[in-house]
């Protein structure tokens, strides 16, 4: 079987155009470029391999040499594989009365060591971390072990112990161990709020979207949104119409301002990219830069692109590259360099940076740690959010490589031939 040569993306031309003349802006172009994956299979040929000739099943002949059917035959490496399967299951039950059950709630696994317990014990005791389960009546147990999942019905007078033992002996569970790939489950022990108090809105009073439909109601007491993003709360009676803003009601639901990710953390071998490239425009002529972060919906991955722009030591004047304008784009981030500045969002950020997305700026690129703020567009609204929530955090051996890049960069001749070769792949 021949193996077929992997290909290898070879490495960016460097000697591909004088980047820099004179004057006091910098024309950055980009096209897509091809990357590299530094874990591509290694494929083979196919081989064939001839097919075992079929084996007629044994015959097996009584004294008297009369043929048995093939049902009467025993084979003995069936049996003896049954008998096998039935001592790993006999020794999984075994390992598995010696295991603990876990207490799992709310991300959060812990041993139960103790398994003379109840589970309305259990349920105490977990109150000071779980507030919310304080309130034995509002709370139900699940038993989770393999494929079994089991109520408890009795939590005040149920042990832990009874309960695991309870379904370790039954039928259904020592066969279902028999089936499963996992002989070692473990067993979980789940609590569950099954009920909570909201707080009932009375019969004369109302939320509503809009003061017509407020005033249009026979409620007494009526809340509704404005124009200007406030609440408003309406009262009528015998006086009049009565309208102020809201200082909050139990009417209204508990909000925080925020950004929940549905796409994974950006790598933060990506973030070491993008602050090798601001530095090394800084280093040429003290430039601004702007990267545009998309994630490839098919390939479930991170691009990096370096978009045409336009730019000097106080400003990025850039075009969105077409190419990445197809459904299987997503335009997720953009992040703009403010050379030795620190990093901060400036009036004219405020102005360009309201499609909804995430935005990040990097400062003071020349230190050892750059400085990064980030934040959110709401369809213009901002909220500044830690670069934690779309970042993946630093490894101690980033901090080192961040350090070592920089020692590098001062000592470095060739920053303008690694811009060029950058700026004409397109992608970091």
């Amino acid at each position: 079987m021949n193996k077929q040569e992997m290909n290898q993306d070879s490495n960016i031309n460097e000697d591909v155009m004088d980047l820099f003349g004179e004057g006091l802006e910098l024309d950055l172009g980009s096209t897509p470029m091809k990357q590299f994956d530094p874990f591509g299979d290694t494929s083979f040929a196919d081989e064939q391999i001839p097919e075992e000739p079929k084996r007629s099943s044994p015959v097996a002949y009584t004294t008297n040499n009369s043929k048995k059917t093939k049902s009467d035959v025993v084979n003995p490496l069936e049996k003896a594989m049954e008998s096998a399967e039935a001592k790993d299951t006999e020794e999984a039950q075994k390992s598995l009365f010696e295991k603990p059950p876990i207490f799992t709630y709310a991300a959060a696994s812990d041993d139960v060591e103790d398994t003379s317990m109840t589970f309305e014990e259990l349920r105490i005791e977990k109150v000071p971390d779980f507030p919310e389960l304080e309130d034995g009546k509002r709370v139900s147990w699940t038993v989770e072990y393999g494929k079994i999942s089991k109520l408890v019905a009795n939590p005040k007078n149920t042990t832990i112990a009874k309960m695991k033992s309870d379904i370790e002996t039954s039928k259904v569970f020592l066969d279902s161990l028999k089936k499963a790939k996992v002989k070692n489950p473990d067993c979980k022990l789940k609590p569950r709020v099954t009920a909570q108090s909201k707080g009932k809105i009375p019969a004369y009073k109302g939320v509503y979207t809009s003061i017509d439909e407020a005033a249009s109601s026979d409620k007494v007491i009526t809340m509704f949104p404005a124009r200007d993003g406030r609440v408003y709360e309406m009262r009528q009676n015998e006086m009049g119409r009565f309208i102020t803003p809201t200082r909050g009601s139990n009417m209204l639901s508990d909000v925080t301002a925020g950004f929940t990710p549905a796409l994974p953390p950006i790598p933060c071998s990506y973030l070491f990219s993008i602050i090798r490239f601001f530095r090394r425009m800084a280093k040429n002529g003290c430039y601004e830069a702007l990267i545009n972060i998309y994630w490839d919906k098919i390939d479930q991955t991170y691009i990096l692109n370096i978009p045409k722009q336009t730019v000097t030591a106080i400003s990025v004047s850039s075009e969105v590259d077409p190419y990445y304008e197809k459904e299987r784009y997503i335009h997720y981030m953009d992040v703009h360099s403010h050379n030795k500045m620190r990093a901060f969002f400036s009036s004219t950020d405020d102005e360009d940076e309201k499609a909804t997305r995430v935005y990040a700026v990097i400062g003071s690129v020349m230190n050892c740690f750059p400085e990064i703020k980030a934040r959110i567009s709401n369809g213009g609204t901002f909220l500044d959010i830690e670069p934690e929530v779309v970042f993946e955090k630093f490894t101690p051996e980033m901090y080192c490589l961040l350090f070592l890049d920089l020692m590098s960069l001062r000592t470095s001749q060739n920053t303008e031939k690694y811009i060029k070769s950058l700026t004409v792949g397109g992608r970091l």
